[in-house]
């Protein structure tokens, strides 16, 4: 032991001349960055009529800071999607760095959150309903392995997920660890999403905003309740198409509001969805495109309070969003949203990507070529 101890003496004392080659840590270290966390929003109720309460619907905040100082003025807000947790953001299942980290490089301030009654966001099974959970045949055929099961045409392009895609492989089981219950009906996750949300937006001021799949509506409805504090949303395959499912999850009773599923603001105004999906129009084969696109009647309602916010819609080469992205910006669009883009990151020359994009081997490619440079615009 005493010789352990020398050796470890000895060590430390020579250590400021060891070379930085010699102690090079294996896996990159990230961005020097502080962390802290807090909650929003929630609300105290009553359990059995008594005077005991229990608190739901709040919301967790993970805030990281670069150590080297905030040189960009608005902060990023990360929203996961389904199953999912704000971890999604801050690592990769084999090991890389995520996009929280590259943000924080580029000075950003950084928000990452888990949606209320998931994760480490309180879920209160006497209030906030039932639950479910995605199973390795749902996750394996949707985003690590779609080219084996071959449910949409260009899911046979897929080569970006770490590893094999499937249970026994280190990746997999890493990312299928990690998923968590989610709430079994989307109207409540909107609507305990868009409180929450809401209170966040109010705490910390305006934000750039980036969404994933089940969230993308979510962001839709924090834009329409405050569109002076969104300065951009990115949406990575974002919820649609409107008033329906897809091929993957086929429903006709999916964002009867047509972007959401609880009311959002349109010009002129709606009681209820009731119209729009009335008077629904279908702009497409839905056997030939795997799903039906529809669009609303002339003439046609707007969204105001989304007007103006910059959108920029990101969609993979290979996951099935590739089918039915294009309808959601085109409802966008002919609903006056002046400012959307669409970006298909295959034909800007990245190939090979799934639903997880964000997450894949070339998760940094990403990030540094389409959405970075885009979000950085809008400063």
């Amino acid at each position: 032991m005493v010789l352990v101890r020398s050796l470890s003496l000895l060590v430390l004392a020579l250590s400021p001349f060891v070379s930085a080659e010699t102690i090079r840590p294996t896996k990159p270290v990230g961005t020097p960055h502080y962390r802290d966390y807090f909650y929003v929003g929630g609300q105290y109720v009553s359990q059995s009529g008594g005077t005991a309460q229990i608190q739901h619907g709040q919301l967790y905040v993970e805030h990281l800071t670069p150590s080297s100082g905030v040189t960009k003025k608005y902060p990023l807000l990360f929203v996961h999607g389904a199953g999912m947790t704000g971890t999604n953001f801050l690592n990769t299942p084999d090991g890389r760095l995520g996009w929280a980290d590259w943000f924080l490089g580029q000075g950003y301030e950084v928000y990452l959150v888990d949606q209320p009654a998931r994760g480490r966001s309180a879920y209160q099974s006497a209030v906030d309903g039932p639950q479910f959970s995605f199973s390795n045949e749902v996750v394996q055929s949707l985003f690590t392995s779609p080219a084996i099961t071959k449910l949409w045409p260009q899911s046979i392009l897929h080569t970006q997920w770490p590893g094999l895609g499937a249970v026994g492989d280190a990746v997999f089981d890493k990312f299928f660890a990690s998923l968590v219950p989610l709430l079994a009906t989307n109207v409540e996750s909107a609507t305990k999403n868009k409180a929450a949300l809401t209170a966040l937006v109010d705490k910390i001021g305006p934000v750039h905003l980036v969404t994933h799949s089940q969230s993308g509506e979510f962001g839709w409805n924090l834009a329409d309740a405050r569109p002076n504090l969104i300065r951009s949303i990115v949406g990575l395959e974002p919820a649609g198409p409107p008033f329906a499912g897809d091929a993957t999850f086929p429903s006709n009773t999916s964002r009867l509001w047509g972007l959401t599923d609880i009311p959002i603001t349109y010009s002129p105004p709606l009681s209820s969805p009731d119209a729009l999906n009335k008077d629904k129009i279908l702009v497409n084969d839905p056997v030939a495109d795997n799903f039906p696109c529809y669009a609303q009647s002339p003439p046609i309602r707007t969204l105001p309070n989304l007007a103006q916010v910059p959108v920029l819609v990101v969609t993979s080469e290979s996951g099935w969003h590739v089918i039915s992205d294009w309808c959601m910006v085109r409802y966008m669009r002919e609903a006056g949203m002046k400012r959307v883009e669409h970006v298909k990151l295959g034909e800007v020359g990245i190939k090979g990507n799934g639903h997880m994009f964000f997450m894949e081997k070339n998760n940094i490619e990403i990030v540094s070529k389409v959405v970075g440079p885009w979000v950085a615009g809008k400063n």
